[in-house]
Formats: structure tokens, C-alpha cells, sequence
């Protein structure tokens, strides 16, 4: 009797703990991502990594489907097959990764690297507001104290990292403001997917419509530029193989998996602050791995996300908890 009490509450606690660990999981995939994106980016350019990116993705997912590794019941043809109308899931497509990629592209193009970090820490910010307005989810105040701790720790780094940046536009700026606004609504559009859709059906769409959409970019601009030719010479080089199985597998398929998952059990307040920890992986990384200086305000500012982090989930730990219940 007390062996099957005990067994029953440590599934309750793994069942809870579940959105959390998905949160820092992603975070940490996210965090080390930047590594192996600026190793590819030696290689090719942006449209060709980000669509090679998805299209691997995609056919991951395929191959999960097919070997019955994973389920989904999406109609191929909504309205002539069986299974779910996946057509409304192109609006979460549609925000990210698409309108999300592009605004911050061309925006930090346009910005300094510190700046644009600066920006998109405030996504937990605009996620309150969106969520209080189109949800109804409304953080507590304690929550919101350390979600502004988190946001703060973010761009405090931003701004001691910024004394050697350069100038920015204002298009730049505008243009991550647009990013910002994006990942926001995109934690809104997955929140409310959710009710319909599991985060395995969610991310595949958003796989595939990722892979369409950047591939066509990429093959257009080489085409207009003449090169086509050579559209594919980068995969020859296993640095930009390694870097696309990473990004492809884990930082699309196994990444927005969990942020999906994290949106459909907690919410989307709680479930946005944890990109903030992506920042201190990539910092922790970089000192690792590439042998990057670190500085007394990492730590500080480090210290800021992570007690920011922790406050907003632990005084949100029993609006969740109700939430994950009526979610399962």
C-alpha cells in the first residue's frame, strides 16, 4: 500500500516537473545553438542554413511519423482525408519561424549584436501584456517582479557588452522591435493551438512550412544571383553538417517540441521567461567551448535571470499545477 502511494506521488511530482524541465531544456538546446550557427555561417549564408535547417527538421519529423515513433493525426488534404484540419496552425507557422526569422535577420543586420540582445529579452514583457489581453492569463504580482528581474538581468549584460557597439538604425531597431512583437504573439498562437493540437502536431506544420518557405527564399536569391549551381556545394563540408544536424534536429524538432509542450501545459507568462535562460547558456558555452572572455557582469546579470526565472515559475507553481491537471 504505502510502495503504491509512493509510486503514485512521484509520478504526480515527474507529471509537474514536466513543463519546467521542457522550459530548461529548451533554453539550453537555444543557448548552445548560437555556436553552431556562427561555425555554418563561416560556410554559407543565412537563407540557405535556415531552410537546409527546416528541411532536415521536416524530414525528421517524417521519419518519426512513418516509424510510428511518434503520432499524428493531421489530414494530408483538409477536407478529402482523415485527420485534423491543420490549416490553423499556419498562423503559428506564420509567426514563427517565419515573420520571427526574417524580422530578426535583417535586424540585426542592421544592429549591433548587444542591442538587438537588448530587444529581444523584452519578449517576456509583451508576453504578459498579450496573454492578460488575448488569454486572460494574468501573472501575479510577485510573478511579474521577477519576470522584470529576469528581462533585466538580460539586458543589463546587453548594455555592459554595448560600450564598443556601433551605431544602430532605426529600421534595425524597428525591425527587432517586429521580432519581438512576433515571438510574443507566437507563445499566444501555440497557448491556444494547444487546446486543438498536440505540440508534436504544432511543430511538425511549423517545421515544414519553415522548410518551404526559406528553401523557396534561398533558391530564388541564388537563382537571381546566377549560382544556382551551387546550392548545395556547402553540404560537402562536415563542419556544415555537423552544425545542420544540431541546429536541424536539436534546435528545431527537439527545441520547439518543448517550447510547444511548455505553452500547451503552462502559461505562456511562465513559459516565455525561461528564453531568458538561453542567455546564460550561451554565455557558459562560449567561455567552454570557444574560449570567450567572462566578466563580472555575466555573473550578475546571470544571477538576475536565474533568480528571475526561478520567482516566476515558483509563484506560479500552483496556477500551473491546475492548468497541467485540466490540460491532461
Amino acid at each position: 500500500m504505502m510502495t503504491g502511494m509512493a509510486a503514485n506521488g512521484s509520478a504526480q511530482i515527474l507529471r509537474r516537473a514536466k513543463p519546467y524541465l521542457a522550459g530548461i531544456g529548451c533554453s539550453a538546446i537555444f543557448g548552445f545553438s548560437f555556436m553552431f550557427t556562427k561555425g555554418a555561417l563561416d560556410k554559407l549564408d543565412v537563407w540557405r542554413l535556415i531552410g537546409f535547417r527546416f528541411l532536415l527538421a521536416s524530414i525528421v519529423i517524417l521519419l518519426l511519423v512513418l516509424t510510428r515513433l511518434v503520432k499524428v493525426d493531421l489530414a494530408l488534404i483538409p477536407g478529402h482525408t482523415r485527420g485534423k484540419d491543420w490549416r490553423p496552425l499556419l498562423l503559428v507557422a506564420l509567426l514563427q519561424p517565419i515573420a520571427y526569422f526574417v524580422f530578426e535577420t535583417f535586424g540585426v543586420n542592421l544592429t549591433t549584436s548587444s542591442q538587438a540582445g537588448m530587444l529581444i529579452a523584452l519578449i517576456p514583457i509583451f508576453v504578459i501584456i498579450f496573454s492578460a489581453v488575448l488569454l486572460g492569463e494574468r501573472p501575479s504580482l510577485p510573478q511579474s517582479g521577477f519576470i522584470v528581474l529576469s528581462v533585466a538581468g538580460v539586458m543589463f549584460i546587453a548594455w555592459q557588452q554595448s560600450t564598443t557597439a556601433g551605431a544602430s538604425s532605426w529600421l534595425g531597431l524597428a525591425l527587432i522591435m517586429g521580432a519581438v512583437v512576433t515571438a510574443a504573439l507566437f507563445n499566444i498562437a501555440s497557448r491556444r493551438a494547444s487546446a486543438q493540437f498536440t505540440p508534436v502536431e504544432v511543430t511538425c506544420v511549423m517545421m515544414w512550412v519553415g522548410a518551404i518557405v526559406f528553401n523557396s527564399l534561398a533558391l530564388f536569391f541564388h537563382w537571381q544571383a546566377g549560382n544556382l549551381s551551387t546550392f548545395f556545394a556547402p553540404l560537402a563540408d562536415p563542419q556544415v553538417i555537423i552544425a545542420l544536424l544540431y541546429l536541424g534536429i536539436g534546435s528545431s524538432v527537439v527545441a520547439f517540441f518543448l517550447v510547444n509542450y511548455g505553452l500547451s501545459q503552462l502559461p505562456a507568462t511562465q513559459a516565455a521567461v525561461f528564453s531568458n535562460l538561453t542567455t546564460v547558456v550561451s554565455i557558459g558555452a562560449g567561455v567552454v567551448f570557444r574560449n570567450e572572455p567572462f566578466y563580472w557582469y555575466h555573473a550578475l546579470g546571470a544571477l538576475a535571470i536565474l533568480v528571475g526565472v526561478w520567482g516566476a515559475n515558483y509563484f506560479g507553481l500552483a496556477n500551473s499545477t491546475d492548468i497541467g491537471q485540466a490540460s491532461n
